[in-house]
């Protein structure tokens, strides 16, 4: 067990290094992207699948209520959160429109959509972000080391690069990233206030 233990953590290591090196550029993007989303009044829309809609509730708890410091709240919703509606659009449309028809009702120009799927071809987020570029969002999409179809919908990809690691070391570095997401946004909205 031991053993499994200390692979674990270095493999997490691993993967943390080469995404500190991989991703802080596209990181401070992605910040720049919601910080003005948010001076401008817009709304960010969070989205994924499995363990990734879990993120989406993480992160959207995050700004609304606060990440480190007291502040005013920030427009972020998780699409993944009002069963209600999650089951009569998967009954009546499919489960690929779940977060379509979400936008459809929610999302206007401006607002920045928040994609996260480990594999990056996940069909209701590829859905999500086609929706949100038509609608004139701006995208964020959060994947694994090529970033699938979510690459080409993505103003900015944060693709993790796992080489061969499973999807738990990509969410591990999603974490990471979203977190320091949170505290930039954070730290902008506070020296505004």
């Amino acid at each position: 067990m031991i053993q499994t233990i200390l692979q674990r953590f270095d493999e997490s290591l691993r993967v943390l290094s080469a995404s500190r090196e991989a991703l802080a550029a596209p990181l401070a993007e992605a910040a720049e992207i919601v910080i003005g989303a948010v001076r401008s009044g817009k709304a960010v829309f969070v989205f994924g699948n499995g363990g990734s809609a879990a993120d989406a509730q993480h992160i959207a708890a995050e700004l609304v209520g606060r990440y480190l410091a007291e502040r005013r709240a920030i427009r972020a919703v998780a699409l993944s959160t009002d069963t209600s509606i999650l089951t009569a659009v998967a009954n009546d449309y499919g489960f690929d429109r779940v977060f379509v028809r979400q936008l459809e009702a929610l999302g206007a120009a401006g607002d920045v959509a928040v994609a996260i799927s480990t594999s990056g071809n996940s069909a209701n987020v590829v859905a999500a972000l086609e929706e949100a570029r038509r609608v004139g969002m701006k995208t964020i999409a959060f994947t694994g080391p090529d970033g699938g179809k979510c690459a080409e919908l993505s103003d900015v990809l944060l693709a993790v690069p796992a080489g061969d690691q499973p999807t738990p070391r990509i969410q591990e570095v999603h974490q990471v990233l979203y977190h320091t997401l949170c505290e930039l946004v954070e730290a902008a909205v506070l020296a505004e206030d």
